[in-house]
C-alpha cells in the first residue's frame, strides 16, 4: 500500500490534504508536535470531515496513523514513504527541513531508487521551493546529488477554507465543499501520483497569483474591514453591504491586473470572483476575522496578498482605490495575542503611518502613500 507522510495534523492537514490522500488509497501518517492529536489519531485510526455548505455531508477518513515529528520515528516514516506533504505554515518549513533531510540521507544509505516527491501545501508562493532550499542546507554533498536525482519538490497552489470549528471529537474537522489543489508538473521526479482532487498544471504562476489576488486578497480585506466594524466572522462582515462592495471592487481591481498579466479570459475571471466572494457568505463556516487577519506584517509584505495585487494593477495604469482601502484597514489590525499585530501597531505609533507602510511594504509611490495615510485617518 502507498504511504504518505503529512506534516501538520491541524485543520488544513486533516480536513484537506490528509483527507484527499486517504481517499486516494494512501495510508496517511500525520506528523505533528501536538501529542494529544497524534495519540487520538493512533487511538481512533479515523476521524470525520464535516462538509458544511448548501448540502452538508460527513466523510469518514480512515487508514491513518500519527507520529511525533520531532522523534526518530518520523525519519523512518519518511524514509519509507511514497509521498510527503506539508500544511504547517511557511515559518515552520525550516524547522521540519532537518527531519526531511535525515530521511533523504537514510534513503540514500538504503540505495532507494524510488522517487520521493515532497509538496509544501502552504498558503504561500512556491512553498515547496522554499522547503527545498531549507532541506538542501541540511544535506551532505552526496545527499544533494541523490536528491537531485530522486527527490522532487513540486510547487503548488491550495485553496480550501477550513475554519477552527470545535467538534465533539476534537480531531474531526469542518470544511467548505470547494477545494482546489494545483501542482506544477515540472517539479515532480518519477511518475506523477494519481491523487483525487489534485490537478497537474504547467503554468503554476498564473494559478498562484489568481488565488492570491482573488481569494486571499478578498478574504483578508473582509477580515480587516469587518474587525473595524466590530464583526466577529467573515460571513457577518461580508453581509455588510458597504464591506461587500469594497471587497468586490478590490477583487475586480486585482483581477484587472491579472487579466493584463496572464491573459485570463475576462468573463471567466469575473465568474471566478463571484464564486470566491460567495464562499465568504457561507454561514456554516463561522470563520473568525482574527484568524484570517493574523500576521499582518506578512500580509503587507511586497509579494503578498495586498501589496502585490496593488503594484501589479498599478503597473498597468489601472485603478487601485479599493485595494488601498484594504491596506489602510490592515494598518488598524490590533490583536494583542498576535505578535505581528503588536509589532505593526508599534511601528505605526513610533514611525507614523507613512514610514511604517514604506518599511513594511516597500511602496515608494508618493501618491499611493498619501492615499493610504488619508484612508487610514478616515477609517479611524
Amino acid at each position: 500500500m502507498k504511504k504518505a507522510v503529512q506534516f501538520g495534523a491541524g485543520n488544513i492537514g486533516r480536513g484537506f490534504i490528509g483527507a484527499l490522500l486517504s481517499q486516494s488509497g494512501y495510508h496517511v501518517v500525520f506528523a505533528d508536535v501536538v501529542d494529544k492529536v497524534i495519540d487520538k489519531i493512533n487511538e481512533d485510526k479515523a476521524y470525520t470531515v464535516h462538509i458544511m455548505d448548501v448540502e452538508c455531508v460527513d466523510e469518514k477518513i480512515e487508514n491513518i496513523s500519527g507520529v511525533n515529528s520531532t522523534k526518530p520515528e518520523a525519519v523512518d516514516e519518511i524514509a519509507s514513504a511514497d509521498l510527503v506533504t506539508t500544511a504547517v505554515g511557511l515559518v515552520i518549513l525550516p524547522r521540519i527541513a532537518p527531519t526531511i533531510a535525515s530521511a533523504i540521507e537514510k534513503r540514500m544509505e538504503q540505495c532507494k531508487e524510488e522517487s520521493l516527491n515532497i509538496i509544501a501545501c502552504e498558503n504561500a508562493i512556491r512553498g515547496s521551493s522554499q522547503l527545498k532550499a531549507a532541506v538542501y542546507e541540511c544535506l551532505s554533498e552526496e545527499g544533494k546529488k541523490y536528491a537531485d536525482t530522486y527527490v522532487g519538490f513540486p510547487d503548488c497552489a491550495v485553496d480550501r477554507i477550513v475554519p477552527p470549528v470545535k467538534s465533539e471529537n476534537f480531531i474531526d474537522v469542518v470544511v467548505e465543499r470547494y477545494h482546489e489543489w494545483d501542482v506544477e508538473r515540472a517539479g515532480f521526479k518519477g511518475e506523477i501520483p494519481q491523487i483525487q482532487g489534485m490537478t497537474i498544471v504547467d503554468d503554476l504562476e498564473a494559478y498562484l497569483e489568481r488565488k492570491l489576488f482573488t481569494l486571499n486578497t478578498g478574504h483578508v480585506i473582509t477580515a480587516y474591514l469587518g474587525t473595524l466594524k466590530g464583526y466577529d466572522t467573515i460571513d457577518a462582515s461580508i453581509s455588510d453591504e458597504k464591506i461587500y462592495q469594497t471587497v468586490l471592487s478590490a477583487m475586480k481591481e486585482s483581477g484587472a491586473g491579472l487579466i493584463k498579466k496572464h491573459g485570463f479570459d475576462a468573463a471567466k475571471h469575473e465568474a471566478y470572483i463571484q464564486k470566491i466572494i460567495s464562499r465568504f457568505k457561507n454561514p456554516y463556516l463561522k470563520d473568525d476575522v482574527t484568524r484570517v487577519g493574523r500576521e499582518p506584517l506578512r500580509k503587507l509584505s511586497p509579494t503578498d496578498r495586498l501589496i502585490k495585487p496593488l503594484t501589479t494593477a498599478a503597473g498597468y495604469g489601472l485603478p487601485v482605490d479599493h485595494l488601498l482601502v484594504g491596506i489602510a484597514a490592515a494598518l488598524h489590525f490590533n490583536q494583542p495575542e498576535d505578535k505581528q499585530s503588536v509589532e505593526l501597531q508599534e511601528k505605526v505609533q513610533q514611525m507614523g503611518v507613512r514610514k511604517a507602510v514604506q518599511e513594511i511594504s516597500g511602496l515608494t509611490d508618493e501618491k499611493m502613500l498619501d492615499s493610504i495615510v488619508q484612508l487610514y485617518n478616515e477609517l479611524k
